[in-house]
């Protein structure tokens, strides 16, 4: 084991001294926001919703770029493993976050209403599947497949580190994992989150989610490296070819995001599907239409022409200031998706909905730079990994 690849001592206690900070923010926050939710329980509980989707979606996205890197053998996949490895390993605790949802069904989806479910013949017709029975189990299902993959992927990559190349054994994973990480994905955020519309249904409503969590997990992955490239031992070993490489998938990402984002959109505007259209109708026909000019503007045509820019994507801190928006889009795409069937006269910003997503932010940070001093920061034992450090430069 090469010791230059560790952790080391300043950036093991950066790691500590942000970890501390970041889990009383979350608690304290959490509790703010608990007393405010025995005043307000349907706030709150949009609001939780909201933020789980978000730190979730960073969960089970790095667990996917992570296969997606065993298969293509990318060089840019060695120096965001770890960091990508961290994320996913805070699992248990984002499974654990998904309590309090279970406990607010009532104020989420009408069709945990069984007035509700009398008087609406679309929701007596799905409440063989949608109904709070099943929707837990499923959700046990989903946790529980997640974390089969999740542990393999981690415990074969340290017996890399200690035994040599696991290779075959992580690709074999991986093909068969990202077809499983689709379908429990797509399942997931049709359960969470398309539900809470009894009308709507889209069929391009996982791609969307797929991708977005994507676009959301290569932004972090970034945001990490970024900090990790100012301190020992990451300052000897990164280079601008790494960033330049991780803003082209980032670009691809957004671009696969507007792809799914404007084809649901043709769909259901120029086929002209009744049932579907209110879904956008009440996204764009009062002030929460402004939130879906800014998804236009500011998570597709301003990141897009910024990322076709190659001396920004060689630059960590540059590129880092568009991560950063695109972060923040991210949030703003979910409460365009959560919260107008809930605000339905127009846009408006409870005290909640940004207080819980920082709270389970915290405890999301707090997790993962835990997970991250625990094993060195590069994957000592991965086949590719002289090749990653020595990355050449493209040719001009």
């Amino acid at each position: 084991m090469t010791p230059s690849f560790l952790i080391s001592g300043d950036l093991l206690q950066d790691t500590h001294r942000y970890l501390r900070p970041a889990l009383a923010v979350g608690v304290i926050l959490l509790i703010l926001s608990i007393i405010g939710g025995i005043f307000s329980p349907s706030d709150f509980f949009r609001s939780y919703l909201l933020g789980y989707l978000f730190w979730f979606g960073l969960t089970l996205g790095s667990m996917a770029v992570v296969m997606m890197q065993y298969l293509t053998g990318g060089a840019w996949g060695v120096v965001v493993r770890r960091p990508l490895e961290s994320a996913m390993r805070t699992l248990p605790v984002v499974a654990l976050l998904f309590v309090p949802i279970v406990f607010g069904l009532h104020s989420l989806y009408e069709w945990d209403d069984p007035a509700a479910v009398r008087r609406e013949p679309v929701l007596a017709h799905r409440s063989v599947y949608m109904n709070p029975g099943f929707f837990i189990i499923r959700a046990i299902i989903y946790f529980a497949i997640w974390a089969v993959f999740a542990y393999f992927l981690n415990r074969w990559s340290v017996e890399e580190d200690e035994h040599g190349s696991r290779q075959r054994k992580l690709e074999a994973l991986s093909a068969p994992g990202l077809i499983v990480y689709v379908f429990t994905s797509t399942f997931a955020a049709v359960d969470w989150a398309e539900s809470l519309e009894s009308h709507w249904y889209s069929t391009m409503w996982g791609f969307l989610f797929v991708a977005a969590q994507g676009l959301a997990t290569m932004g972090f992955a970034i945001v990490v490296l970024a900090w990790l490239w100012k301190r020992e031992p990451m300052r000897n070993i990164l280079k601008p070819v790494h960033f330049h490489d991780l803003g082209k998938l980032l670009l691809m990402f957004v671009m696969l995001w507007a792809y799914f984002a404007f084809a649901q959109l043709l769909i259901v505007w120029a086929g002209n599907l009744t049932d579907e259209i209110p879904w956008y109708f009440h996204r764009l026909s009062n002030s929460w239409g402004w939130l879906g000019v800014m998804l236009i503007v500011l998570q597709f045509m301003v990141p897009f022409v910024l990322l076709l820019w190659r001396s920004l994507k060689r630059n960590a801190v540059l590129l880092s200031a568009v991560v950063g928006l695109l972060l923040f889009m991210r949030f703003v795409d979910l409460m365009w998706i959560v919260m107008p069937g809930y605000y339905q006269h127009g846009f408006r910003l409870h005290w909640l909905n940004i207080c819980l997503p920082l709270a389970i932010g915290g405890i999301w940070v707090a997790t993962f730079l835990w997970q991250l001093s625990r094993r060195p920061l590069l994957p000592l034992g991965a086949p590719n990994l002289e090749a990653a450090l020595h990355h050449e430069e493209p040719a001009a």
